[in-house]
């Protein structure tokens, strides 16, 4: 039996149903390990049972599946007390043994409650021009280790005698660059309690010990077995560090590249199957551009999993989108195929409406990797932009996947009209080589 490999990635800005299609193909292709490979804790990844559910973070979305494996790959950001607060979570709804299917590269960077502080600190300074955050420290923990390479703490520092100076030189570095701009700002005791360095050590700590870093050369036997190894990517691609609208973005790669990048490290040979997740309906956690945004369905559209509280914020629902989706398309790279979500919305009182162009403009421009300076001028446009609707609404799948059928071709490899497993099913047009049920 051969290796086979496959990505899910997100076509929107999230929360487009990732967890749902990764437990549903682990279970059909009975995949024995699921790779995080961008990102970091602040992934929400919802699965539901029958009799269970849980929004994972760190571990993958294939958890509830007896005897599939985690594989935490670098570049993803390591968080490991949130890990181990998710492990409880896990063992509460019957999974005791998360830890023990648990594998973590040693190069991943990890997040401390210094790097958490220090986040939250730049997204209150912004003020009225913020750009986003989850206030989980993703996004610190990469800037910091750019800005300061020799204090980055990696998974595998956590058993060096070194990462004590590492985390006391962080603290002091975020205290020196953030205390007097941010007096009076709560988070600031975090970063001035020294005291606090050595209790998220020894709990870091015993999360290595649990899970000791591996090396590529132990992980690369887990990657080659035969059977089905998944990536499971972070967030939607319109969020990405180098494809997003910036400054509204993550500090990490959702695209086939950074898939194909990530497998090159432990020497995967084999083709990978890469699939983009698109909910029928767009939605957005959070401040940033979001042309067809429609307060209307916020209130038709209820979500269970998705809430407008904590550092996120508002939880906003939108018309599809071709402007965004063909930008989706073009930015994140060569799709085997698409995975749609959420076709139950048709069963419900909601109209939808096609966007077709902007006043602006049909289509936007992907520019190079890099070039940040093209992402802020796509964010303009987005802002000043004004939806064109189709004429018909869409109240029906068919009508939905015809609109669809205008903007790709890409088969659509399966789709789900509810949010579990059990509602998948082989889509519209499935591709008979690329589908292994």
């Amino acid at each position: 039996m051969d290796s086979r490999y496959a990505s899910v990635l997100g076509l929107g800005f999230g929360d487009c149903g990732k967890g749902l299609f990764v437990d549903a193909l682990t279970r059909r292709w009975r995949a024995h390990t699921v790779v995080r490979f961008s990102g970091g804790a602040q992934a929400g990844h919802n699965v539901v049972t029958p009799d269970r559910c849980h929004t994972f973070s760190q571990f993958t979305a294939g958890t509830l599946v007896p005897g599939t494996r985690t594989v935490l790959v670098d570049p993803m950001v390591f968080h490991p007390t949130a890990l181990l607060a998710e492990a409880e979570a896990l063992t509460r709804i019957g999974v005791d043994d998360a830890l023990q299917r648990l594998t973590i590269d040693a190069q991943c960077r990890i997040t401390t409650p210094y790097h958490q502080a220090a986040g939250r600190l730049r997204e209150l300074q912004r003020g009225y021009s913020a750009h986003g955050t989850c206030g989980v420290g993703v996004g610190e923990t990469v800037r910091h280790a750019l800005a300061h390479p020799g204090q980055a703490i990696r998974y595998g520092d956590l058993t060096q005698a070194t990462a004590m100076d590492k985390l006391l030189a962080i603290r002091e570095t975020l205290v020196a660059d953030l205390g007097p701009a941010c007096e009076g700002m709560q988070e600031l005791e975090t970063l001035r309690d020294e005291s606090l360095a050595e209790r998220w050590l020894n709990a870091a700590r015993a999360v290595a010990r649990q899970c000791p870093p591996a090396s590529v050369d132990a992980i690369r036997p887990k990657l080659t077995q035969p059977g089905c190894v998944l990536f499971e990517g972070a967030q939607g691609v319109l969020l990405d560090e180098w494809r997003g609208f910036h400054p509204h973005t993550t500090w990490s790669s959702i695209t086939t590249a950074a898939v194909e990048s990530a497998a090159r490290r432990f020497g995967l040979s084999g083709p990978i199957e890469h699939y983009g997740v698109l909910r029928t309906y767009l939605t957005r956690h959070g401040i940033g551009p979001f042309p067809t945004h429609d307060e209307s369905l916020d209130y038709q559209l209820p979500e269970l999993h998705n809430r407008s509280d904590n550092w996120q914020g508002r939880f906003r629902r939108g018309h599809p989108d071709a402007v965004l989706l063909r930008y989706a398309l073009e930015a994140v790279g060569p799709l085997s195929g698409l995975l749609v979500s959420h076709l139950d919305v048709f069963e419900r009182p909601a109209s939808l409406k096609w966007c077709e162009s902007y006043n602006t403009t049909s289509r936007l421009p992907p520019g190079n990797p890099g070039d940040l300076s093209h992402q802020v001028t796509l964010t303009k446009l987005l802002e000043n932009a004004r939806p064109q609707y189709a004429a018909e609404p869409i109240n029906s799948e068919s009508a939905y996947f015809k609109r669809l059928a205008s903007v790709t071709d890409l088969p659509v490899v399966f789709r789900s009209r509810g949010n579990a497993s059990a509602n998948v099913e082989i889509g519209e047009r499935p591709r008979l080589d690329a589908v292994n049920d």
